[in-house]
């Protein structure tokens, strides 16, 4: 199991996928459109980034509410990625 800091966690969760806090204290869970809480009393709530979110250590993994994700998850990894490349040249050609 890795752990991570908030900041390498987002950049490493996929759709689909879910992080936790030790204790599993706070979950949420990375949808197409943003990440989301799953826990009691914030399900379905939009992650709003807050000073305390970086103190936390955090895993990633998947269960089986990730499974209606996998296909998406390519798809979208494939956009991210094209978006990317096509910011990084537009800067690179107005330089």
């Amino acid at each position: 199991m890795e752990w991570y800091m908030f900041g390498p966690m987002i950049s490493r969760i996929r759709v689909g996928q879910k992080a936790s806090t030790p204790g599993f204290s706070r979950t949420l869970i990375r949808l197409p459109d943003g990440l989301y809480w799953t826990e009691a009393g914030h399900t379905g709530k939009i992650v709003e980034i807050r000073d305390y979110l970086f103190s936390d250590i955090w895993t990633i993994y998947e269960d089986e509410e990730s499974e209606p994700w996998l296909g998406l998850r390519e798809q979208m990894e494939r956009l991210e990625q094209e978006m990317i490349i096509n910011q990084y040249e537009d800067f690179t050609n107005n330089e």
